[in-house]
């Protein structure tokens, strides 16, 4: 299975936003930071707030921040959203399906469970989970962060 870049570029917006969360944060820094299309980021961007993972502040001093609690960001959830369709292979989406042994064939079945079950595992973590190590990702992303004392 490969995650399309809308989820790929919707998962490193997140990481980015909760890394500066003493901030408002642009599209056109995580353009810059991660060499994506500003184009590109709004629609992620938009689908993000949208859901309530961002926060968004328009106009001049504008930017976006966290939505919610990296701990409230549930993994599963976010790539069911970001990837939509659950075509996996063309039976799936089968209103389109031109296969001829879907009626017959017990794959459908087997890659349905091994969906569910990349599903579930990632349902097991936040965005908190990705974040466990603040300083080595903010310093691959050359951000500055606060370090609080234990």
């Amino acid at each position: 299975m490969r995650l399309t870049s809308f989820t790929d570029y919707s998962l490193r917006v997140l990481m980015y936003a909760a890394l500066c969360d003493d901030r408002l944060v642009t599209i056109g820094e995580l353009a810059d930071t991660y060499r994506i299309s500003a184009n590109h980021l709004m629609k992620v961007v938009h689908l993000l707030g949208q859901h309530g993972y961002l926060l968004t502040v328009r106009g001049k001093g504008g930017g976006l921040r966290l939505g919610r609690a990296p701990a409230q960001i549930n993994l599963g959830e976010l790539v069911r959203l970001t990837e939509g369709s659950d075509a996996l292979v063309e039976c799936f989406g089968s209103e389109h399906s031109a296969c001829r042994i879907e009626h017959a064939c017990l794959l459908y079945g087997v890659l349905r469970e091994a969906q569910e079950a990349f599903f579930s595992t990632l349902g097991h973590y936040t965005l908190a989970s990705l974040l466990e190590r603040p300083v080595p990702l903010s310093r691959a992303l050359g951000l500055t962060i606060p370090i609080t004392p234990a």
